[in-house]
Parts: structure tokens; sequence; C-alpha cells
């Protein structure tokens, strides 16, 4: 068995303290978050109370001034108990790194503590009805009016949205200048002109809010531009960009080590031909593929959680590793329910909601396809 060495003592404690929290906060209600197509509010202060958000934030700004380490086991024991609901991830290792490295200390010092104790909801709004993956060509619009901006616009397919207290909104304030007249802007809630639309019906992710968020005329101070000047917002998503594609393979490399554990656990038990299920040589063998893909899947994500630490994972290892560990996921998923015969196909069982949450990783943070695009230039340029 290959060790895994990026977790020091503080770590593993800190592990048995999240999956204590997940197993009595969050499992048994999980289901129940399920149907209302949200979690509760409480459990965001739960989590805050324990210090499972925003685990690097600094000390300064209320958080515990911890390596990103911690908000990999957080991710990593949320997708080992099925449990995706909770927007945590999302909140910490997306949306408060932009307040971290860009934003002004005084959204700094009003947004943090607020987010770190779980008072405040994060999101971010990228994607638009007529585009996800290409940022360049936003339609949503902040016009400069003195010391304030207007918004105008709609986004799509925001994680967090229906929950969300403060939203960092991708506008362009500058129409004809491509990627450099893009701005991050934050707008709060209870700005008038700001509208959640319909919690949105999905495949999975049943628990997760995600929304339709619509601008009209919005209004907000110019001191909630995200950076000192305008036409940063492309590039401070592109330097952020290779941590959200690394959460994502940190989720499917931890639901699929869980998914096998399910399986294992399911075929030695169920009888059939007068032994079990693990008796059959077909079954040992579609173990022995499943188990060989989770562990190269381990050994690549741990390597570029290390080098992430260090700073150097780039945007094309971080291409890789999301798309490889998002398509084996649903693949070997697939392999799993097929095990369990008919049980597989029921909600009740874990391996049917992994099966259909797993679909969604081939396109969050970036679809396959770009990925693949990234890939291909890193090795032969952009082509024609």
């Amino acid at each position: 068995m290959i060790e895994r060495t990026l977790f020091t003592d503080e770590h593993h404690m800190f592990r048995d303290s999240v999956r204590k929290f997940v197993e009595q906060n969050v499992t048994p209600y999980h289901a129940q978050w399920e149907e209302d197509g949200m979690v509760s509010r409480e459990v965001w202060k739960q989590a805050g109370e324990q210090g499972l958000l925003g685990c690097d934030v600094p000390e300064e700004y209320g958080g515990a001034g911890a390596d990103f380490l911690f908000s990999v086991i957080v991710m990593e024991e949320l997708a080992r108990a099925n449990a995706f609901g909770p927007g945590f991830s999302l909140h910490s290792d997306i949306v408060m790194p932009y307040f971290i490295h860009y934003a002004s200390e005084d959204l700094k010092k009003k947004w943090l503590p607020k987010m770190t104790a779980g008072e405040a909801i994060g999101a971010i709004a990228m994607t638009e009805p007529a585009g996800g993956s290409d940022l360049q060509n936003l339609k949503t619009s902040a016009v400069r009016d003195g010391d304030d901006y207007i918004i105008n616009g709609q986004k799509v397919f925001i994680s967090n949205g229906q929950m969300a207290d403060l939203v960092l909104v991708a506008c362009k304030t500058d129409k004809n200048a491509g990627a450099k007249g893009i701005s991050l802007i934050l707008v709060e809630a209870d700005r008038e002109g700001f509208d959640k639309g319909k919690n949105l019906d999905k495949l999975g992710w049943k628990a997760q809010d995600t929304s339709e968020l619509f601008f009209d005329n919005v209004r907000v101070p110019a001191g909630n531009l995200i950076g000192e000047v305008e036409g940063r917002g492309f590039y401070q998503m592109m330097e952020q960009l290779p941590q959200e594609r690394l959460m994502q393979a940190v989720r499917a490399t931890s639901n699929l080590e869980a998914a096998l554990e399910w399986t294992v656990e399911y075929v030695t038990e169920r009888k059939a031909f007068g032994g079990t299920i693990a008796d059959l040589q077909h079954t040992r063998f579609k173990l022995a593929d499943v188990k060989t893909q989770a562990v190269m899947l381990r050994v690549f994500t741990d390597r570029c959680i290390d080098l992430h630490l260090q700073k150097k994972l780039d945007g094309t290892d971080a291409a890789m590793v999301k798309m490889v560990t998002s398509e084996t996921l649903g693949k070997c998923l697939d392999d799993c329910l097929q095990m369990f015969g008919g049980y597989g196909y029921m909600t009740e069982y874990a391996i049917a909601r992994a099966w259909v949450d797993a679909r969604m990783t081939r396109i969050a943070g970036g679809a396959c396809e770009i990925m693949r695009e990234i890939i291909g230039r890193s090795i032969v340029g952009r082509g024609k």
C-alpha cells in the first residue's frame, strides 16, 4: 500500500474532528437537505464554530492561519461521506482567496471574519446563459457612476446562489477591451435590484443550492471592486483556477476511495450461486481495476496538492489532474454500481447517489473538453 505522506499528527487530529462533525451534523440531515434543495444555515454556523471554514484565512481576519491541507481534509471527509450539499469548499477555497489575495483591507476586515464564522455565505458568479468557459465574452456590465458601479446582467448555475449573502460578480467594466475589460465586483445580497431566481432542479447534488442571479441597475460602491484597478478580473480568475480544479480532483479521488469501500463491503456480504459475489472471478477482476485506478488517482492528486503547497502547480497540471480524476471517477463508479445489481439503482444506496453526483465533476471548474484544450496547447501551441 502506498502511504500518504502529506499530513502531520496535527492534520490527523483535525481529520478526526472533521469526520466526527460530518457524522453528527451532516450525514443525519443530508437526505432532508436533498429534498429541500439546500442545507440549513445552522450547519454553516456549526462549521464556523468548529473551524472548518476558511482554514487558511490569516488570524487577523478571523481564520486559523493554517495551511491548505486543512481545507483538503474538509473536502475529503465530505466526499468520503458522499455529502455534496454543504458548499463549504466553494465558500472557503474559491471565494475567500479572492478576498485574501486581491481585496482591499476594508473588505477583508468587514467580510472575512463573518465568512469564517459561517455568518455570511459567499458565492462567485462567472457563468452566464450564453456562455460558461468562455469568460472573455461576458455580457454582465458594470458602469462607473461617480463613487458607484451600476451592474446589469444575468448569471446562471451559481453554487451557493440561494443562500449567498455576498457574491463576487464577474463584470465587463470595459466592453471593448476583451479579457482586459473584466473586473470582479462584490455585490451584497440585500442590494436593490439584485434578485435570486429559482433554485435550479439539478440531476445530482440535490442538496447544493444552485441559482440564476439577476442584476437590474444594482448600485454598489466603487470600493467593492476586487483589486486596486479595473480590468484585473480575468487574470485574477486565471490565477485562482488551478486551486479550483485541484479541489475537483481532491473530491473525486476521495469519493472513489469511499465507493470502493462500499462496494467491497457489499460484494463480500451478498450471497449468490452458493457463495458471495466476491467469490466470482469477474467481481475480483473489476475490484482490482477500480483499486488500481483509485491508487493512481491518489498518487497523482497528492503530488499535485504538494506542488500547490509549494506554489508550483501550473494550469496544465491542474487541468490534467482535474480531467483524469473526474473522468475516472465516472467510469469506476459505473463499474461499482453494476456490482450492486438492482440495489445499485436505488437511491437509498450511497453508490447510486454518488454515480449521479459524479456527472457534475466533468463540467464544474471547466469542462473536460476545455481541460484537453489547455493540455493540448501546452504540447503543440494554440493552432490556427
